[in-house]
């Protein structure tokens, strides 16, 4: 069973990324990428917007709020990172992809920057 923080980083994580490939983004764009069933989706919506995280405007469209946004850019880069960091030792790209999404919701942030910083001075040399 994943734990609720992991599940609302998933969430928040797709969320950012369909913003990025479409300005407006309903609960079903969630459903459908997630591929998660249509309660489940609901359930965590409304979890994030009595947290903070969304808003829904009017129309249906999810918004990320300020600190939504800034916890969905994090685990986004985690995963960037760490699915970079993975390829370049050799692992292939879908299984990289696939265990920087565990990787992520897991890695503590000093342990995230050290990798980070290692990776940014291997790209340097």
């Amino acid at each position: 069973m994943m734990k609720d923080n992991e599940s609302v980083e998933m969430y928040l994580e797709t969320i950012l990324i369909l913003k990025k490939e479409k300005s407006f983004v309903r609960s079903i764009d969630v459903v459908e990428r997630m591929e998660f069933a249509k309660s489940s989706v609901s359930v965590a919506v409304k979890k994030m917007v009595s947290s903070g995280l969304i808003i829904i405007d009017d129309k249906g469209g999810i918004e990320l709020t300020e600190l939504g946004k800034e916890k969905a850019e994090n685990i986004y880069e985690k995963h960037c990172t760490l699915t970079k960091m993975l390829e370049m030792l050799g692992v292939d790209s879908k299984s990289a992809e696939n265990n920087a999404c565990r990787i992520e919701h897991v890695i503590s942030d000093d342990v995230f920057q050290a990798m980070k910083k290692h990776l940014n001075e291997f790209k340097d040399k």
